[in-house]
């Protein structure tokens, strides 16, 4: 079985868009069924980011909080160390890595490198770029698998179709 783990901006860019939650209420609905199913997580640090925005997102987060949003553990701290490592041996600027590290993207790489993840983003792998560690670069090069919401939605069949009952 395949885990998506969702970066902050899937969630962010959800809410502002495609997916309100005053206008498709049912991704909300999937994100929560296949939470339950133990198919969509997310990371602590993702929800301390959205706890941030102090809006209907943050508190769809808070009431999260235990399910959805993961605390590391002894094996994501090695990991951890891991992509650290990656990311300070590379040829990126030194801020670069400062903010890689400090915000959830290190962490999200190095859950899904230790528990087998697949993340969820909206980043595009960079080729040239040193100013900004990607979330996709940096999971080609520890192997994690990196695919945007679109893709995790088709790969499960999701659905959101209206209710014709309401329409008569």
């Amino acid at each position: 079985m395949t885990v998506y783990a969702l970066d902050t901006n899937v969630l962010i860019q959800a809410k502002e868009s495609h997916y309100g939650f005053d206008i498709c209420p049912a991704f909300w609905e999937w994100l929560d069924m296949q939470n339950q199913a133990g198919k969509v997580v997310s990371i602590k640090k993702v929800l301390d980011e959205l706890l941030a925005g102090d809006d209907i997102l943050a508190e769809w987060a808070k009431a999260r909080r235990g399910d959805y949003f993961i605390n590391p553990d002894d094996e994501v701290a090695v990991a951890y160390r891991d992509v650290s490592e990656w990311a300070n041996g590379e040829n990126y600027k030194k801020n670069a890595v400062a903010d890689f590290l400090k915000v959830a993207d290190s962490w999200l790489v190095a859950y899904a490198y230790c528990k087998k993840w697949t993340i969820v983003t909206h980043e595009k792998l960079s080729q040239d770029s040193i100013k900004r560690i990607k979330i996709p670069n940096a999971s080609k090069a520890v192997g994690v698998k990196c695919i945007n919401p679109f893709a995790m939605l088709r790969r499960e069949k999701a659905q959101f179709v209206l209710n014709r009952e309401l329409e008569e």
